[in-house]
């Protein structure tokens, strides 16, 4: 192409841009979109309201804490709990300690019989026992199942809510190791801080 032909090509359009911003007429003041200072600027999600944190370790963690990664595997377990503790009517107090007593217990895994390295004959993520009345195996190894069993016991234990989470989780878990749930109170808040709007 021509580079005469090419200039007056561009010239036109350039010409027709400024000629429709005058027909057009500036943009006044009050229609103008306003300046945004970029670093003051926080996106919200309004279909996901925040957690009340407060409500999570209301009586603050006991001890040392432990802290685990968390895989695919194990967030759809956490994500399991959590759906069935609102199935359940209960709130986020009770889903951390649900985590919690299943960190301690399995890892959050959903674990079949370990042979020897097995606790007798427990399983699934809080290592609930056919042989002690929690269900049978099929029922212990799905997780909605086990939280929701879990969760019927600690409704049943009187100011639940008052105790320390590690008492909590014993009452219902009658373990040999009862205070062994307390080092897992702030990864399972963490936890439910996280997932329990999404």
């Amino acid at each position: 192409m021509n580079t005469t032909i090419l200039r007056k090509s561009v010239l036109g359009i350039a010409g027709l841009a400024f000629a429709g911003g005058v027909f057009a007429g500036p943009v006044t003041e009050a229609h103008a979109a306003p300046a945004v200072d970029a670093k003051a600027v926080a996106v919200v999600q309004a279909d996901k309201p925040g957690v009340d944190k407060s409500k999570l370790i209301p009586h603050g963690v006991q001890g040392k804490q432990s802290r685990i990664d968390v895989g695919d595997e194990q967030t759809k377990n956490v994500k399991a709990i959590i759906a069935a503790t609102k199935k359940s009517g209960m709130d986020e107090r009770a889903a951390v300690v649900a985590i919690a007593t299943s960190l301690q217990e399995s890892k959050l895994e959903n674990l079949g019989h370990l042979g020897e390295r097995n606790d007798y004959d427990s399983q699934g993520l809080f290592q609930q026992r056919p042989s002690s009345g929690w269900g049978t195996v099929e029922q212990i190894t799905d997780p909605e199942y086990s939280t929701m069993a879990f969760l019927k016991g600690l409704k049943q234990v009187d100011g639940w809510k008052d105790m320390p989470l590690t008492e909590a989780a014993q009452t219902v878990q009658v373990s040999a190791y009862p205070d062994h749930y307390a080092q897992w109170e702030q990864q399972a808040a963490d936890l439910v801080a996280k997932h329990w709007n999404s």
